[in-house]
């Protein structure tokens, strides 16, 4: 078996999954990044993890929030994409910039990415440089849209490191 890390890293480039964007809000703050570490991780009850960088704004952000919004990126998502991915909050009103509405908990949704739902944080989990948010999703919405997956976002320059 191959140990050599160079390509462990060239494996791990070649997957291809979808890309969300995650939102939160507390306490009058609200933040949002890009991500591609999430997946379902139980079919009953229905549960999913996000995983957010311990580096990013949003991070700072949901590690206090009750609720996340998680958003599939549509393929003609891209300039929403590169926003909440290519841009730190930190510097950036990204909501400014777009188009968006109160959810639960003031999770802010966009209207840009109408397949999406609500999760309640359940718990949070080290995940090496990122948190893993495990979340129950409260409130849903699908309108069945293909997806921008990691491959399709692999130009955008994040706004924060990893």
């Amino acid at each position: 078996m191959n140990q050599d890390p160079q390509t462990l890293q060239s494996l791990l480039d070649g997957l291809d999954y979808p890309v969300y964007i995650v939102t939160a809000a507390d306490e009058g703050e609200r933040a949002g990044c890009l991500v591609g570490f999430a997946t379902q991780c139980s079919l009953d009850p229905v549960r999913f993890l996000v995983c957010i960088s311990k580096a990013n704004r949003t991070f700072r952000v949901a590690r206090t929030a009750g609720h996340l919004g998680v958003h599939l990126v549509p393929r003609l998502g891209f300039e929403l994409a590169e926003l909440f991915g290519g841009q730190t909050g930190d510097d950036v009103d990204k909501f400014a910039r777009c188009e968006w509405e109160e959810g639960p908990d003031g999770v802010p949704l966009l209207a840009g990415c109408p397949d999406r739902f609500v999760g309640r944080i359940l718990e949070r989990t080290d995940a090496g440089d990122h948190v893993a948010f495990h979340l129950e999703p409260v409130e849903w919405r699908s309108e069945g849209h293909a997806s921008l997956t990691f491959q399709d976002t692999k130009g955008i320059e994040a706004g924060h490191p990893a």
